[in-house]
């Protein structure tokens, strides 16, 4: 084999050929198949199809033709692929959901937004529409080139005069071989106003083009959600805008929420975005949507969805935004051919090669026209010779043997062309009359102004674009609608985690080793002081809840830790755990040192200039400070206070600048003082004195106090009473305080220091993480000296760890009112002990 002569094989390297046959396939694919002309806008499909309907008469004005009829002759003389594509395309520019200004009037079935295919195209009938119809006006005016079809024995447009901006008014999408266009349409009106503008001011900005076409307008509406993506897509070409479908929250009768969706963002497919939601239904990822049903007619779009009556159609809608296709993103990529090459163009750069495109057809049609007129004008003037002379013309043809030999003395006689004696030699006898030589004269002297004209407007650019002006002002007349896509001027592009999550109170607690978990706060039935309590919290044996906050999803918390740092987080940012789970490890959540305690959590809805934080540290320093300093805060916190190195952090308290300040230590001794002699601070300052310990005693709690407030405290023991703020004297910051609580072996050292108005319940949580809540009104109102009455019986070896305060308002399930815990045995034993007061006052304001 190896023998036999190699006839008519030749050798290539075969790395080589590979490269030039992608190439010249990819070039193929880019310029001949998937990209659009900037200056009509179509690809080599659409304008076949075009091209096709109006060669086969099948224009608006006329009956329409079966699709299948259309479609065999545009793959027959233009398009030599597969008529399902050819089809397909077709219907596309026959959907008023695909297109904005659709080219082709479609008969019978061509689809549905739920994804409905079209018939078959037997079945279906189409003509051109009223507008497809401008993008070939003039076609027969010599105003663009032909080339020919793929055997040579046709000839077809490689570019349409487009007498409208159609790239940008029903934009385009295709995939080529390492790029992609994806260009969004746009409304007609404020395209041809733009277009105008730009021709009107050629050093325009893209700035100033937005004030004519704001973006992009999408057939089927829906919502645009800020400006900086298309004026970043106007500007480079490249840019990426947020749609969202325009949507109503309906409120019936009975407080029940329906969300109406009325339009969809574009290129959504209606079904599958219904299944889609009724998936995330089913899989309880969106809660609080009991009913799901499509009422779409001819009238327009309704999908409906009925919200449970306990939730919240705004957040739930805020979810749909995020997961499905009720908010999408359209990336916008201007990508079109220039010259035969692909070019990424700005807004400014498409709408000037369109404009320069319109100059072009424009110029050639005058061309024609003029070509036209000077033809007709010429053949006139022979006949106002042959007119003039009638009788001796009469006399050379009568004497004439043949027709060549009368042009012959006609053009040698009269000093006539060709053309001009062929024409006298056609005319008929009935041009003899008066009436006919009076109209050859008008038809010639409106022809010498016609000409004239035509050969000004070639000579004037001016004149050529007041002419673009006049024609895309006549189409914008006529074919302009209103807009349907909303474009909305906020920052609203991107839906916060806040937005996700319904307003709801609750309860966040913190362990003494450092759990955190958030629950919702009717997780603690109110039960009555005394009991025994619940389990409200899975904690190891030597772990139990220290910190307790009432706080909603979307307030900002506020972690000061012993060490004098502050973190912050979102309230829905803690995790939500059941009553009995254990919770998370707060380094989970902020980035506190190992060495390092949460000492107290403050919610703050709001930062403001006049509101203010007073700290309280253990050994007795004081300190103020605006609120506002504490509204950005790194990750990794922010110092609150400058502690010494013996001192932690006990208590922070949101203030006015206007209260009054209560400080109770483990000794019982309380000082109360007003606000303002704690002067405003830096952000880092060391603080003042607020009270003076006594050797031992350390500070429990600091509150702020109302007036008509009621102090509450509450030892370790589970003993607690109400003293009225009138037996507090106001005295100033520094000194000792007096006796808040007669403290004894029975009761305990104070655990905790709380300031009241009646409308609060109280929550009491045990080292052993044992909570019990209950009514502050039912706890004894008693003199500053008594003991307190039992607030909750404990365990041997078990002490009271935490204390808050709630608001009564919390919604408490039926079920837990009936679950209400007995007190125990010894729940209501009022101990009103008394003892001689002891006061120490002292006055200085030292600065530590």
């Amino acid at each position: 084999m190896a023998d036999l002569p190699r006839r008519g094989v030749k050798e290539i390297n075969l790395s080589t050929e590979m490269r030039t046959s992608f190439l010249d396939y990819a070039m193929s694919v880019i310029v001949s198949r998937a990209l659009p002309d900037v200056r009509d806008g179509l690809k080599p499909v659409h304008r076949r199809i075009l091209y096709a309907m109006q060669d086969m008469g099948n224009t608006a004005d006329k009956s329409y033709k079966k699709s299948a009829r259309i479609v065999g002759d545009v793959i027959g003389k233009y398009h030599p692929h597969g008529d399902t594509a050819v089809y397909d395309t077709m219907v596309r520019m026959a959907q008023d959901f695909s297109y904005r200004y659709m080219l082709v009037d479609g008969h019978g079935n061509f689809g549905s937004v739920d994804g409905d295919a079209a018939a078959a195209m037997r079945y279906t009938e189409s003509r051109m529409s009223k507008i497809a119809m401008e993008l070939l006006r003039d076609i027969n005016k010599d105003t663009i080139n032909y080339k020919d079809n793929y055997d040579g024995q046709e000839k077809e447009p490689v570019v349409l005069p487009s007498r409208f901006p159609n790239l940008l008014v029903n934009g385009t999408s295709g995939i080529a071989v390492g790029m992609a266009t994806n260009i969004p349409p746009h409304h007609l009106g404020e395209t041809i106003d733009a277009v105008l503008a730009l021709a009107e001011n050629p050093a325009i900005t893209t700035e100033e083009l937005m004030d004519s076409i704001p973006g992009p307008d999408f057939p089927t509406g829906g919502i645009i959600l800020g400006r900086s993506g298309i004026r970043r897509a106007y500007e480079t070409g490249k840019g990426a805008v947020l749609i969202r479908a325009k949507v109503e929250i309906e409120t019936r009768a009975n407080g029940k929420e329906t969300i109406l969706v009325h339009e969809l963002p574009y290129q959504v497919n209606k079904a599958r975005l219904i299944e889609k939601i009724a998936e995330l239904v089913r899989d309880k990822k969106i809660d609080g949507i009991t009913d799901l049903r499509d009422e779409s007619d001819r009238n327009g779009m309704r999908v409906v969805m009925e919200i449970r009556r306990d939730a919240s159609a705004g957040v739930i809608l805020n979810n749909l935004y995020k997961q499905t296709a009720l908010q999408t993103s359209f990336g916008i990529n201007m990508l079109a051919l220039v010259d035969g090459q692909p070019k990424v163009l700005s807004l400014k750069e498409a709408l000037h090669h369109y404009l320069e495109h319109q100059k072009v057809v424009i110029r050639r049609r005058t061309q024609y026209e003029l070509k036209k007129a000077e033809d007709r004008a010429h053949i006139l003037e022979g006949l106002r010779i042959a007119l003039d002379h009638i009788d001796a013309i009469i006399a050379l043809i009568r004497a004439s043997q043949t027709t060549e030999e009368a042009r012959n003395g006609l053009m040698e006689q009269f000093s006539l062309s060709e053309r001009q004696s062929q024409a006298i030699l056609d005319m008929r006898l009935q041009r003899l009359t008066g009436l006919e030589r009076d109209k050859i004269e008008e038809e010639y002297q409106e022809l010498v102004k016609l000409i004239e004209e035509l050969r000004a407007i070639l000579a004037d650019e001016q004149r050529i674009i007041q002419i673009i002006r006049e024609e895309l002002t006549e189409i914008r007349d006529r074919f302009s609608d209103k807009r349907r896509t909303e474009i909305t001027t906020g920052g609203a592009e991107v839906i916060e985690d806040e937005d996700l999550i319904p307003v709801e109170a609750s309860i966040v607690t913190l362990t003494h080793n450092g759990y955190i978990k958030r629950l919702p706060a009717n997780t603690y039935r109110s039960q009555g002081r005394g009991g025994r309590g619940m389990q409200g919290m899975g904690t190891n044996d030597d772990d139990f809840v220290e910190h307790l906050l009432y706080t909603s999803t979307h307030d900002t918390i506020l972690f000061f830790t012993s060490k004098g740092k502050v973190f912050r987080k979102r309230g829905f940012e803690i995790p939500e755990f059941g009553r009995t789970a254990k919770g998370l490890p707060l380094v989970n959540v902020v980035e506190i040192d190992k060495d390092e305690k949460v000492t107290t959590m403050i919610r703050v809805s709001e930062f403001t200039d006049d509101a203010y934080l007073v700290f309280t540290t253990k050994n007795g320093t004081a300190k103020r400070v605006t609120l506002s300093q504490f509204a950005n805060i790194r990750t990794n916190g922010l110092i609150a206070i400058l502690l010494r190195e013996d001192d932690e952090l006990i208590s922070a308290k949101l203030t006015d600048g206007e209260k009054e300040i209560v400080i109770g230590t483990r000794s019982g001794q309380l000082i109360r003082f007003p606000e303002t002699e704690l002067r405003s601070m830096g952000r880092t300052a060391g603080g003042v004195r607020g009270i003076r310990l006594r050797d031992g005693d350390w500070v429990v709690g600091m509150e702020v106090l109302e007036s008509n407030d009621f102090i509450l405290v509450v030892t370790e023991k589970g003993y607690g009473k109400l003293t009225n703020e009138s037996e507090y004297r106001i005295q100033s910051r520094g000194g000792y305080g007096i006796k808040t609580a007669q403290i004894t072996d029975r009761n305990g050292p104070l655990a905790a220091v709380r300031t009241v108005d009646g409308s609060e319940d109280i929550i009491i949580i045990t080292e052993h993480g044992v909570v019990i809540r209950f009514d502050v009104n039912d706890v004894s109102i008693n003199g500053r000296s008594a003991q307190g009455v039992r607030l909750i019986r404990l365990g041997e070896e078990e002490t009271v760890a935490s204390v808050a305060k709630v608001q009564k308002d919390i919604e408490i399930p039926e079920e837990d009112k009936e679950k209400k815990i007995e007190p125990g045995p010894n729940a209501d034993d009022d101990v009103l002990l008394t003892e001689e007061e002891s006061e120490e006052d002292a006055n200085d304001s030292e600065t530590i």
